[in-house]
């Protein structure tokens, strides 16, 4: 990591220090611009793959005490949390329940071609959970903010923390989880180039998918998740129903919560 000034690194304890250097300088801007200059110095060198030579959206980093905020691909880096939504919509049919699922497209930089939840994304530093989901339900499935707006409920929390095998990033998760349920007549279409098509799944199907790894495997969750809620999954069909809902909400080695109420 091209360290600036601004860190003081103390290889025998094993810590990163962002220093007091603001000045008169509002103390959130000052600690969002020493983050950017070290990733702007990473990006121009092309020191990590993990940053694809580009830059991503500003995301706040939840559990700080300031309003700080630092690009969305270089979170791992610094093994920092990051917060996404994602919104499960489906539909009561004469057959039975069934989900919308999305496909990624093919040019993705993570997990092509696999599925995906019904709406999905990271939450942009200026956005709520539910103003994130009502962004992406629009970009990416061509579903009315009003509609979603009204409609979509909150419905919890899944953590974990994921570890890359090619670069042993440490990286914790948060995902608030929304569901909906769309009438017949309202079919998700891609508008964005996120999302190649939409499957209309039943559970079976669903099931039958996540058992060869077809989804994003934090979609699996999710799905997972969804079923648990439903009453699909239960402590009578599933014999490790405590394990699963157990991992499903991980307590997460960093702070998500900040003591000021930020």
């Amino acid at each position: 990591m091209p360290w600036s000034s601004d860190f003081a690194i103390d290889h025998g304890t094993r810590t990163v220090q962002l220093l007091r250097t603001s000045d008169s300088e509002n103390t959130a801007k000052a600690c969002t611009n020493a983050f950017q200059n070290t990733i702007d110095v990473a990006i121009d060198a092309d020191i990590f793959p993990i940053l694809h030579g580009d830059h991503s959206e500003m995301y706040k980093i939840i559990g700080a005490n300031y309003f700080i905020c630092l690009e969305r691909f270089a979170a791992p880096l610094f093994g920092i949390a990051t917060q996404g939504a994602h919104m499960n919509a489906y539909v009561n049919t004469s057959a039975g329940l069934k989900i919308w699922v999305g496909r990624r497209s093919t040019h993705l930089f993570t997990y092509p071609n696999k599925l995906d939840t019904t709406v999905a994304g990271g939450i942009k530093a200026e956005h709520s959970p539910l103003e994130c989901i009502i962004a992406e339900a629009d970009e990416e499935a061509s579903l009315p903010a009003d509609f979603v707006r009204k409609n979509a409920r909150a419905t919890g929390t899944i953590s974990y923390v994921t570890k890359n095998t090619n670069t042993g990033l440490i990286h914790p998760n948060v995902l608030y989880i929304f569901d909906i349920e769309l009438p017949p007549t309202m079919i998700p279409k891609p508008q964005d180039d996120e999302v190649s098509e939409f499957y209309l799944l039943s559970m079976e199907e669903v099931e039958q998918a996540m058992l060869w790894q077809e989804f994003k495997p934090n979609c699996a969750l999710v799905m997972i998740d969804f079923a648990i809620r439903q009453g699909i999954i239960t402590p009578e069909n599933e014999d490790d129903y405590v394990e699963i809902t157990t991992r499903l909400r991980r307590m997460l080695p960093v702070p998500t919560r900040s003591q000021k109420g930020i």
